[in-house]
C-alpha cells in the first residue's frame, strides 16, 4: 500500500500584513501548505504578490470576527491592526478583532485539534513601572484610554487563550511581540520607523513626539519570525507568554539621527506633544526566550535599518 505524505497545512490570519507576509513566505520555505486569511484593512496584496503563483499558497479574504471553517494543522493568529493610527481608526472593530477573533480561532483550533499561536504584544505591559519588562509583570494599562482598544483587546485575547488551554486542552503558544521593523511595513502605518524613514527620504521634517528621550527596542523581522518558529516547535508544555524582541534600547532621538545619517537626508527634527498613554520606556527581558527557546535576535539595528530604508525608497 502506498504511503502518502501530506505537508503540514498552516493558517495565518493577517497573512497579508507586515509580519504575516514574512511568516507565510517562511512557512512555504518550510514546505508547508499555507492558507493566508486577511480582510485587507491594513494588509496589502503587494506583500504576498510573489507568493501567489506557489501552488502551496492560497488566499482567503476573511474577517476573523466571523467564524472560519478550514482544516488545518496549525494556526498563527496575527490578524489585528498594530499601529495607533490604524487601530484607533475604528477602535470598536479593533477590540472585536482581538477578542472575537481569538474566540473564533480558538474555536477552530479546538474543533480540528490544531496548535495555535497568538501574536500578543508588549503593549499588554502598558506604560510600565518595571524595566525591562519580564513576562511576570502584569502591566500598567489605562482601560479607558485611546490606546485601550488595542492594549486591552490583546490582554483579553491572552486570557481567552489560557482559558481554552485550561478548560479545553487546546495547544497554545503566546508570544509578546516588541517593536519590529523591516521590509513590507506599510509606508503610512504611523509607526516610528516607517514615519522617520519616509520623512527622511522625502526631505520632510522628522516628527518626534515628546522630548525624544522615550525609548523603544527594535527587532528585525527575520529575527522575530525565527522566534515564532522556535516557540511553535517547542514542547506542548511551553505555552508562553514569552517575550520576543530585541533588548537593545534606543531613544527616539537616537533612532531619528541614525535614519537621517543612513538616508543622507537634510531633514530637521521637530517636536510635538506626546500622545496620551504613550509608554515612556519599552525594553524586553528575553531571559525566557534565551533559556527555554535558545533564541536571541542577531540583526544589529543599523544594518536592519539599511535594508528597511532600501525597501522604502520605492515609496518616497
Amino acid at each position: 500500500m502506498k504511503n502518502y505524505h501530506f505537508n503540514k497545512r498552516v493558517l495565518v490570519t493577517g497573512g497579508a500584513g507586515f509580519l504575516g507576509s514574512h511568516l507565510c513566505e517562511a512557512l512555504l520555505n518550510r514546505n508547508c501548505d499555507v492558507v493566508c486569511a486577511d480582510n485587507f484593512f491594513t494588509g496589502r496584496r503587494g506583500n504576498i504578490a510573489r507568493l501567489l503563483d506557489n501552488p502551496s499558497f492560497e488566499v482567503l479574504r476573511h474577517d476573523i470576527t466571523f467564524p472560519l471553517f478550514v482544516e488545518v494543522d496549525e494556526i498563527y493568529n496575527l490578524a489585528c491592526p498594530a499601529s495607533p493610527p490604524h487601530y484607533q481608526h475604528d477602535p470598536v472593530q479593533t477590540t472585536k478583532t482581538s477578542v472575537l477573533g481569538a474566540i473564533n480561532m480558538l474555536g477552530l483550533a479546538k474543533r480540528v485539534g490544531a496548535k495555535i499561536f497568538q501574536a500578543s504584544t508588549s503593549e499588554v505591559y502598558g506604560d510600565p513601572d518595571v524595566h525591562p519588562q519580564p513576562e511576570s509583570y502584569w502591566g500598567r494599562v489605562n482601560p479607558i484610554g485611546t490606546r485601550s482598544c488595542y492594549d486591552e483587546g490583546k490582554r483579553c485575547a491572552e486570557t481567552l487563550f489560557f482559558d481554552y488551554y485550561r478548560q479545553s486542552k487546546v495547544k497554545i503558544k503566546v508570544a509578546r511581540i516588541f517593536n519590529t521593523y523591516g521590509p513590507n511595513m506599510h509606508p503610512n502605518d504611523g509607526r516610528v520607523v516607517s514615519n522617520f524613514i519616509m520623512q527622511a527620504l522625502r526631505g520632510e521634517p522628522i516628527t518626534i513626539y515628546g522630548d525624544g528621550t522615550q525609548t523603544r527596542s527594535f527587532c528585525y523581522v527575520t529575527d522575530l519570525i525565527a522566534g515564532f518558529f522556535k516557540l511553535m516547535d517547542s514542547p506542548d508544555e511551553v505555552t508562553g507568554p514569552i517575550n520576543l524582541g530585541n533588548p537593545g534600547e534606543f531613544t527616539m532621538l537616537e533612532l531619528a539621527e541614525t535614519i537621517v545619517r543612513l538616508t543622507g537626508s537634510q531633514s530637521k527634527l521637530i517636536f510635538e506633544p506626546l500622545p496620551s498613554d504613550d509608554p515612556k520606556r519599552r525594553q524586553p527581558d528575553i531571559t525566557q526566550a534565551a533559556e527555554i527557546l535558545d533564541w536571541k535576535p542577531n540583526m544589529p539595528l543599523e544594518e536592519g535599518l539599511r535594508h528597511t530604508v532600501e525597501y522604502f525608497r520605492q515609496y518616497a
